[in-house]
């Protein structure tokens, strides 16, 4: 793809390669994600128990594996749909929908981040899981 190409050229060149991706790999690669959004969760978690008041935020940290929608409340209101190679994770329900607020703070409330240092804390795990999880789902793909 040429440098100078539109967002909109090099976004449609990422999706045209993802959707190449084949089942066999997405399938093998389910597992590492799923524990990274597991692992992401526990760490967010770990970070909000400073801000813990009732515990809510807390519980509702959720993990959306691959094609499984988000709970309600969850991100910008509404629900959403993971991607066959995404898992995200989510903080909100229909008791809880403030946790951006604590995230990010207000006119008259401090930040109290928790996700994206929770998320900081463990990239580099989850890179190298990542990683393995295709290397070895690439070989076995290939063998055949």
């Amino acid at each position: 793809m040429p440098r100078n190409s539109t967002l909109s050229q090099q976004s449609a060149e990422l999706s045209k390669r993802l959707n190449a991706i084949p089942q066999e790999i997405l399938d093998a690669l389910r597992p590492a994600l799923l524990k990274s959004g597991e692992e992401v969760a526990a760490a967010a978690a770990t970070f909000a128990e400073a801000s813990r008041d009732s515990g809510a935020l807390i519980d509702s940290i959720a993990v959306t594996g691959p094609g499984e929608t988000t709970p309600a409340y969850a991100e910008g209101g509404g629900k959403r749909t993971a991607g066959p190679n995404q898992v995200l994770v989510t903080v909100g329900n229909d008791t809880m929908r403030h946790g951006h607020f604590i995230e990010f703070g207000t006119v008259n409330i401090e930040p109290q981040p928790f996700l994206r240092p929770g998320f900081r804390t463990v990239k580099p795990r989850i890179e190298r899981r990542t990683s393995r999880a295709i290397a070895t789902a690439l070989k076995k793909y290939n063998a055949r």
